[in-house]
C-alpha cells in the first residue's frame, strides 16, 4: 500500500465515502462520536449518512479514552469502561478511599435528585473551601469523570450539563478487553500502527507495550516509511471523495499520532488550535483544505487556497443541509 491506499481504506472504514444509516451501528463501529462540543455529533453523523433522529438521548455521553467526551451506545459502555479501571486523577491525588468516599456520597445525594453541579456546590459550600469545591465539581469533570469511569454516572443526554445515575459497571479487566477493542480499532481506523491504537485508546508506558504482546497475525500489514501498519478485511471499492465535509475532532484526524495522511502540515495550526480544539474542516480529495462552521444559522466556509467558484458553492450547499437537518 501508498499513502493515498491507506487514505482510501480509512475514508472507506470511517464511512466518508460510503454511508452508515444508523447512529448506533455509527457509533458502535467508530467506538464513539467524539461530543466535546455535543453538535459535533450530528455534524460527524450527518457527514456521514446517519438518521439524527432522536440523538440526543439515543447516546450516552462520558469520558473515555484520553479524557475526552464521546457519544456511545449505552451497551459499549462496560466493556469501555474497562479499558481503564484505575478511577480518575482524583485517586491519585486525594487516594482510592477518599475519593470513593466522596463518590459515594455523590451519588447518594443523586439517589435524592440531585443532579447539576450547581447544586452540589451549594450544598458542600459549608463544608468545603472554594479550591476543594472547584476540584470535586470542576466543569472538567472532577467527581463526576471519577464516577463516569466507575460506569456510575453519565450525562443526562448529549446536550445537558447535568448527570444521571446509570448501572454499566465493567465487569472484565483491561487485560480481558484489549484483544477485543484493539481488533475493533484496526477494523475501523486502519490502516493504523500500533502508536496510532495506543493513542486513541488512552494507552501509556506499559499499558501501550501489552498491545505488541497481543496476537497480532490475525491482521494484515505492511510496511510504509519505516512503520508497520495493521487493517483487517478487503480493499475497498469505493473512490476518495473529490469534496468532504469533517466534523470537529473528526476520526479522520483525532484517531492518529501522525495526522499528515489527512492534514497537510502547512494547515495544521489552522484546525488544531492552540487550546487543543479541532474545527470543522473541508476535505478536498481526501486532504484538509479549507474550515467550514455554522454561525447565526448561516454555513460558513473559508478554504486555505484559491478554489473555483463552484467548489465554494458546492461546500457552502452541503453545510447548508446539515443546518436543514439539524432543524
Amino acid at each position: 500500500m501508498n499513502a493515498t491506499d491507506v487514505l482510501r481504506k480509512r475514508m472507506h472504514n470511517l464511512y466518508l465515502s460510503r454511508p452508515c444509516p444508523e447512529l448506533d451501528v455509527l457509533a458502535h463501529e467508530l467506538m464513539g462520536l467524539h461530543s466535546w462540543f455535543y453538535r459535533n455529533v450530528p455534524f460527524s453523523a450527518l457527514i456521514r449518512g446517519a438518521d439524527i433522529a432522536g440523538w440526543k438521548h439515543g447516546l450516552t455521553k462520558t469520558w473515555l479514552y484520553r479524557g475526552t467526551l464521546h457519544g456511545v451506545p449505552y451497551d459499549d459502555l462496560p466493556e469501555l469502561l474497562a479499558l481503564h479501571p484505575n478511577g480518575s486523577w482524583l485517586s491519585d491525588h486525594f487516594g482510592r478511599e477518599v475519593a470513593d468516599a466522596f463518590a459515594d456520597e455523590v451519588v447518594r445525594y443523586m439517589e435524592d435528585g440531585v443532579y447539576s453541579r450547581a447544586e452540589f456546590r451549594k450544598i458542600f459550600r459549608d463544608r468545603y473551601d472554594d479550591d476543594w469545591l472547584e476540584m470535586m465539581f470542576s466543569p472538567w469533570g472532577g467527581i463526576f469523570v471519577h464516577l463516569a469511569r466507575q460506569g456510575r454516572v453519565a450525562f443526562r443526554d448529549m446536550t445537558s450539563r447535568d448527570f444521571d445515575l446509570i448501572s454499566a459497571e465493567p465487569t472484565q479487566t483491561q487485560a480481558d478487553v484489549l484483544p477485543g477493542l484493539l481488533r475493533r480499532y484496526f477494523a475501523a481506523y486502519g490502516p493504523a500502527t500500533l502508536a496510532d491504537a495506543a493513542w486513541f485508546l488512552g494507552l501509556w508506558r506499559d499499558d501501550a507495550k501489552a498491545l505488541k504482546r497481543l496476537p497480532l497475525d490475525e491482521y494484515e500489514r505492511f510496511e510504509l516509511n519505516g512503520a508497520t501498519y495493521y487493517h483487517i478485511g478487503p480493499e475497498p471499492d469505493t473512490d476518495i471523495p473529490h469534496m468532504t465535509l469533517l466534523s470537529g475532532f473528526d476520526p479522520l484526524l483525532s484517531s492518529y499520532v501522525d495526522r499528515s495522511a489527512a492534514l497537510p502540515q502547512e494547515h495544521k495550526a489552522k484546525v488544531i488550535l492552540k487550546s487543543g480544539i479541532c474545527v470543522p474542516t473541508v476535505a478536498l480529495d481526501g486532504r484538509v483544505a479549507g474550515v467550514w462552521n455554522i454561525k447565526k444559522d448561516q454555513p460558513v466556509v473559508e478554504f486555505f487556497s484559491e478554489v473555483p467558484d463552484r467548489v465554494r458553492r458546492e461546500a457552502a450547499e452541503r453545510v447548508e443541509r446539515i443546518i436543514w437537518r439539524m432543524k
